[in-house]
């Protein structure tokens, strides 16, 4: 978000507040996250594909929207009769005509100036309107002919993991965006994944595949279309995170009609971390970006001490863009009646790598924990034969951070960022578990254990700053240079 739009969400929540009626706000909040994922996605190259990202968006969430719908066994007259009425006209089905009207309402502004279209040039309404109408009918006909099963719900996350890799592999995306290219009449040439810049898609993805796991387990409470739709692309924190949980999210979303119009403790605190938020972002990250490592700025550096001052500005512009984008998203979530869950909790001053990861995007590595590390460990842990302890650990970290490392782009930098800091939990657990008793025996010596924090502050510091190296640099031929040229050694 740029500061015109924080500016407008803002005015936003203040018409929100006072004037929208209690009983719409929840409407109100559907509404404005549909034109929020519109406004959002920026141009691209390819004609029409701003438009047709946050549209797909909304389409695989209705899709994800109904592979966790609760099941209604028609096994008596009761649930027979609400199966009966749960295909007729319902306030599921107002919520996907509303939805759909706005999809084409959207298209419309096609016709208005371009300083008016919520995207650079959106296709004929004629067009998404036959789209959508073969889309709804293939949609009926395949719910007709196979019902609803939790068998489908593998399937979903499969799905979404495809499109995942496509969009994040830069030769899958590149692939794309040269059939897209040659599909649109453009320059095949100049085919590259940035024309699939799909905004939000990583974050959606998360949440979609949470609610389908969550049903899977029975662990999902019963959302309707409205609630499911907006918990997934609430705007705030559509673009950057954090990661709700599904549960939380609905738990403030039903509440929204209790809240008061004018409560100065929520507005005062919202509208202070927004400016916490935008201080931190735009003043002290973009600052701190002036001389922060890129690849140009890593073929620039002279020596090994302007090495390790670009990489410290990158570390810490890293931290207050995050974390500033972060305290932004709170703050209107919050001025919106939302609680949105904390990501960072001062992540550069823990003393080992664990309460690192438990501090830094607090939401992603919650999220990881919970359906992928967790999962895993007891799949191992129940194998026959089961394999030794410490390689179940080591598979279980390295394959998490592998995964954290590969969300952010399937590139070989970050799966080196995800392996490096996955040896770093790994390495972490096994000290911990042969020096446990030795560190409690610290408790009667307070000077050697604050000096062991203070050590263990500093590895743990530099070990995270050090592998930003992978992070920062796309190449992997600058990173790895960089890297050993961190320790005087030229190649």
């Amino acid at each position: 978000m740029d500061l015109m739009q924080i500016a407008v969400f803002c005015f936003g929540a203040l018409i929100y507040n006072l004037l929208l009626p209690a009983s719409w706000r929840r409407w109100g909040l559907m509404i404005a996250s549909i034109f929020a994922i519109y406004w959002l996605q920026p141009n691209l190259a390819i004609p029409f594909l701003d438009y047709a990202l946050p549209t797909v968006t909304i389409a695989v969430t209705v899709i994800g929207w109904y592979l966790t719908r609760p099941v209604i066994e028609a096994d008596d007259e009761n649930n027979e009769e609400k199966a009966k009425s749960s295909s007729r006209f319902s306030p599921d089905m107002v919520t996907l005509a509303v939805t759909i009207g706005m999809i084409l309402a959207i298209s419309a502004t096609r016709y208005l100036a371009p300083q008016l279209r919520l995207t650079s040039r959106p296709p004929d309404i004629w067009i998404v309107a036959i789209v959508l109408g073969i889309l709804t009918v293939v949609t009926w006909w395949a719910v007709r002919a196979t019902g609803q099963s939790k068998r489908w719900l593998p399937l979903g996350m499969l799905a979404i993991i495809f499109i995942f890799i496509v969009t994040k592999s830069e030769f899958l995306a590149t692939e794309l965006s040269r059939f897209l290219r040659s599909t649109a009449g453009r320059d095949t040439s100049l085919a590259s994944i940035i024309d699939i810049g799909w905004l939000g898609f990583s974050y959606v993805a998360f949440r979609v595949i949470h609610t389908l796991r969550d049903r899977q387990t029975g662990q999902l409470p019963d959302l309707d279309l409205r609630e499911y739709l907006t918990y997934v692309i609430f705007f705030p924190s559509f673009t950057a995170g954090p990661i709700d949980r599904a549960e939380r999210f609905i738990k403030d979303f039903r509440e929204l009609h209790n809240i008061k119009r004018s409560d100065p403790n929520r507005i005062t605190t919202g509208a202070t971390r927004i400016a916490v938020g935008m201080f931190k972002k735009f003043v002290i990250a973009d600052t701190i970006a002036l001389f922060a490592l890129d690849i140009t700025s890593a073929n620039q550096a002279v020596d090994t001490p302007m090495l390790w001052l670009l990489l410290y500005g990158y570390a810490f512009r890293l931290f207050f863009d995050f974390s500033g984008y972060t305290d932004i998203a709170i703050g209107i979530g919050i001025l919106f009646g939302v609680q949105l869950p904390e990501n960072f909790n001062r992540p550069y001053l823990k003393n080992n790598i664990q309460s690192f990861w438990q501090s830094w995007h607090m939401s992603l590595s919650n999220w990881v924990r919970f359906y992928i590390f967790s999962p895993l460990s007891r799949k191992l842990l129940r194998r026959k034969p089961k394999p030794p302890t410490w390689l179940i650990m080591f598979i279980c970290h390295m394959s998490t951070m592998i995964v954290i490392g590969l969300w952010h782009g399937i590139t070989i930098p970050f799966f080196i960022w995800g392996a490096w800091h996955g040896l770093g939990l790994f390495t972490h657990k096994m000290w911990t578990d042969r020096t446990r008793k030795w560190y409690i025996g610290l408790k009667d010596k307070p000077q050697t254990k604050q000096a062991w924090t203070v050590a263990g502050w500093f590895i743990t510091f530099h070990f995270v700053v050090l592998g930003w190296v992978w992070f920062a640099l796309p190449d992997i031929n600058t990173a790895l240079s960089v890297f050993v040229r961190l320790f005087g050694i030229n190649v």
